[in-house]
């Protein structure tokens, strides 16, 4: 048995427009309030602790990627830059009793990085439920399940993904990740971005309400901001308990760096009042790397690819590193050639693994929608708040340019590399716009359905983000009965379309299709929400389209 350690050194969306700036002295100020309160009470009196949970991520057919934070003294919160190195050991083993040990190693925890660790655990056997525990000085952390990949050659059966987005630590609890950890069918856990919120205190809440005050109150902007409210969504018993059961592959979006991020800036980001966008990037980049349980295959970026066996690979984006700036809605820009949301590289990339892909299934886990999408003739007490909800012009309604519909050109290439080359069965996994959405991706929007359909779509509401009806303050479904019928005639792509509601979705995927369950909480403020399934979605082999579907798996 071999394995590598090393520490996790760090080596558009929804929200409201921009509004007056943070003070860059207030934002950057050490806080010992603010970053206190990342952690609970209990941390002051008990320590070593490991008050963050620990983690899995990125399954191989050999291997997994294991995380946790270690607290060593009171004062070594989050964000702090303080307390001692510290050495964190870890068992991995065949059963939860950890009797059956089948490896072991150890490290040493330290500021530089946030005193997070990661073990990148190798030599481990396919298809195979284990389960690990951190260790420092004479506390121990809690004991959890992890699974690897199935062998790249291996034929099989089925396999089941929790998926979940947008997840606003001020905007309620997480009952989605609640419900995902109660299940025991799951092989990992989707992440398909906005994992934290960079807003600061009261500015992007439940309805205009805080549920919870989240850490620290000011905007993010420095690393010790990020690392600091990374912390703090890492103290959640619902999250932790979700990573406690089964691995994580997680990519980024815009909330993870600031609202409708590019490469260049972001709209949520003053140059100068608010430092520069290079270092505010890198500082969010760094915590990111440091708090989640991701294994870049090239530094400074989330896209990369797991395979599980010979039934689905999943290419996974990261669609704000090397994007253009968003085009002015109505400017025509979105469809200049020299614009990108992927990058040349990641395009190539990405065209080229779906090219030699010999999988059944082809999915991609991807962060905004892909599927085109105008609005219709939607009445105007209506087509506000959806404006204000897809950051359109609320006086002249154009495309959504932080999607894929602004940027045309990479979208017409990858669509007519599935078309032309007869790639079927691509699935695109979709977070962001805080709606449920069934979609086919037509080459041809304008033409559909006599165009042909090159891929589905999938798409899964926030687990607690404002929704249609949360903007627009009415009872939750309201506004769906009338935007959806009026949607779905203007898009005859859109099989379905929820504008309001709030939960996670289960993927369960076979050779003859793939599923997606869609499930809803029944109140995001409340700890103790209930969940029930809504509605199914599934794309049969070889069909390239979506139909409705009655029984959850």
């Amino acid at each position: 048995m071999t394995s590598r350690f090393r520490a996790a050194d760090g080596s558009n969306s929804l929200s409201p427009r921009r509004r007056t700036v943070v003070k860059a002295a207030a934002a950057t100020a050490v806080l010992a309030g603010p970053l206190a309160a990342a952690l609970p009470a209990r941390a002051a009196a008990d320590v070593p602790a490991f008050l963050h949970g620990v983690a899995s991520g990125d399954p191989l057919p050999d291997g997994i990627l294991l995380w946790t934070r270690v607290t060593p003294t009171a004062e070594a919160i989050p964000g702090s830059g303080l307390g001692p190195d510290t050495e964190v050991s870890w068992v991995v083993a065949k059963d939860k009793a950890l009797t059956n040990i089948v490896a072991k190693g150890s490290t040493t925890a330290s500021a530089a990085s946030d005193h997070t660790v990661k073990a990148d655990i190798r030599g481990l056997e396919p298809a195979t439920d284990y389960w690990f525990r951190f260790s420092a000085g004479p506390t121990d952390s809690p004991v959890a399940r992890t699974r690897t990949a199935p062998a790249a050659d291996a034929a099989v059966p089925g396999l089941r993904f929790g998926v979940v987005t947008c997840a606003n630590w001020e905007a309620g609890y997480f009952a989605a990740y609640r419900h995902l950890a109660a299940r025991s069918d799951l092989d990992a856990w989707l992440h398909l971005g906005d994992y934290i919120y960079e807003y600061k205190s009261g500015e992007y809440a439940a309805r205009g309400t805080v549920v919870r005050p989240h850490a620290p109150t000011n905007e993010i902007l420095t690393l010790a901001d990020y690392r600091t409210r990374h912390g703090k969504y890492k103290t959640d018993p619902d999250l932790q308990a979700l990573h406690h059961k089964a691995p994580v592959v997680a990519i980024w979006d815009d909330h993870e760096f600031a609202d409708n991020a590019w490469s260049g800036g972001a709209v949520n980001h003053t140059e100068g009042a608010e430092g520069t966008w290079t270092d505010r990037k890198a500082a969010a980049k760094q915590a990111y790397f440091e708090w989640m349980p991701v294994r870049p295959a090239i530094a400074g970026t989330t896209y990369r690819r797991l395979r599980f066996g010979k039934l689905a690979d999943l290419s996974l984006l990261d669609l704000r590193s090397f994007r253009s700036q968003q085009a002015s809605t109505g400017s025509g820009s979105v469809d200049d050639p020299d614009r990108t949301i992927t990058g040349r590289a990641q395009l190539d990339w990405l065209k080229a693994g779906l090219k030699a892909s010999d999988t059944t299934w082809r999915l991609v886990g991807n962060s905004v929608m892909i599927a085109p999408f105008v609005i219709g003739s939607l009445t105007a007490d209506l087509l506000k708040p959806l404006a204000k909800l897809l950051d359109l012009p609320q006086d002249g309604i154009g495309v959504n340019t932080d999607q894929w519909d602004g940027y045309t050109h990479d979208r017409r290439e990858l669509l007519d590399l599935l078309h032309s080359n007869n790639i079927g069965n691509t699935v695109f996994l979709t977070g962001d716009i805080h709606m449920s959405w069934a979609n086919d991706v037509p080459i041809d929007a304008g033409t559909y359905p006599l165009s042909p359909s090159a891929a589905t779509e999938f798409v899964i509401t926030s687990v607690t983000s404002d929704n249609l009806d949360d903007i627009v303050k009415v009872p939750e479904g309201t506004v769906s009965t009338i935007a959806s019928p009026i949607i779905k005639a203007a898009n005859r792509h859109v099989h379905w379309v929820d504008t309001d509601r709030h939960g996670y979705g289960v993927l369960d995927i076979t050779a003859e299709r793939a599923q997606m369950d869609y499930y809803v909480l029944s109140d995001r403020t409340k700890a103790d929400a209930t969940s029930a399934w809504v509605r199914s979605y599934r794309t049969r082999t070889g069909t390239q389209k979506v139909e409705r579907t009655y029984d959850p798996v």
